[in-house]
């Protein structure tokens, strides 16, 4: 299985293909694919989804994926990597994180409003426009116009927490993790009172729905999903301890590093000089 890798902190691409020679791989970044014209089979992770005009996939690092083209397709790419996070404010990271740690979102196309579809499309003819005349080349314009694009993705993505779970699907607890994510810096709305009349059932019948859906306790997850993203403060910003401290409700530095170390084995401190040394040497 090939992996690719990104040398930058992202990447933008526009291909107009008939074919697709590219098998299915791997990559250590995320990305997404916005489909302009054209028509054929997106391959993930051995789901074969339907692609056309206006869709906007999302690609996870380890999701394993191609295309199988049907019609002559025009494809735009935009992928980051780890090092995109450093240059953003804390907002934004926290727009980045929601979209790229929802991972609980179903296969397919993520546009659930139907009238972000052209927005995103003049978005990203935007970009394409700035790519190919090098005198309108603008790398703020694009990194506007990119971080537009993660705001409309992470609003469709969030549409599903407005859903009841009486709603949805057996088996399909999306609305609720993606209300846990799109929460995560908010304590207050996390109790399991202020969830349930989110989703307008009873306090006490969230958590058996949650635990049954998801094998885990709502607090077990809660807890493993903030734990998650401070993980990805430590490996790839520069903020403080004591900024991570307050920013996700812990006491004091000393309550963070019991916490984290009892689920990692380390103190926040070591871990993030372990990875940056893993980052700075790596191949």
């Amino acid at each position: 299985m090939e992996i690719k890798n990104l040398h930058q902190p992202f990447e933008l691409q526009y291909l107009e293909l008939t074919s697709y020679s590219a098998r299915e791989h791997k990559n250590t970044f995320f990305e997404m694919v916005f489909i302009l014209d054209g028509k054929g089979i997106q391959s993930i992770n051995s789901h074969q989804l339907p692609y056309s005009a206006n869709k906007l996939f999302l690609i996870f690092p380890q999701d394993t994926h191609g295309f199988e083209i049907h019609s002559p397709t025009r494809f735009f790419f935009i992928r980051f990597n780890e090092s995109y996070l450093k240059s953003l404010n804390k907002e934004w990271i926290q727009k980045l994180e929601f979209l790229f740690h929802s991972h609980n979102h179903l296969p397919g196309c993520i546009l659930n409003n139907i009238s972000d579809k052209p927005l995103i499309r003049a978005i990203v003819e935007s970009l394409i426009r700035e790519q190919q005349d090098p005198r309108s080349h603008d790398a703020e314009v694009i990194k506007q116009l990119i971080n537009t694009v993660i705001t409309l993705a992470a609003r469709n993505l969030s549409m599903d927490t407005h859903a009841s779970l009486k709603e949805v699907p057996i088996n399909y607890p999306i609305p609720l993790l993606n209300y846990i994510h799109q929460h995560i810096y908010l304590p207050e709305q996390l109790r399991a009172a202020n969830m349930a009349a989110h989703f307008n059932i009873s306090p006490s019948y969230i958590s058996e729905y949650f635990k049954s859906k998801t094998g885990e306790s709502l607090q077990q997850y809660i807890s493993g999903y903030r734990l998650k993203l401070i993980e990805t403060r430590l490996r790839f910003t520069d903020m403080q301890i004591n900024d991570i401290v307050f920013e996700f409700g812990f006491t004091d530095a000393s309550h963070l590093n019991r916490v984290f170390k009892k689920h990692t084995g380390l103190n926040p401190s070591e871990y993030k000089k372990m990875n940056h040394y893993k980052s700075e040497t790596a191949p």
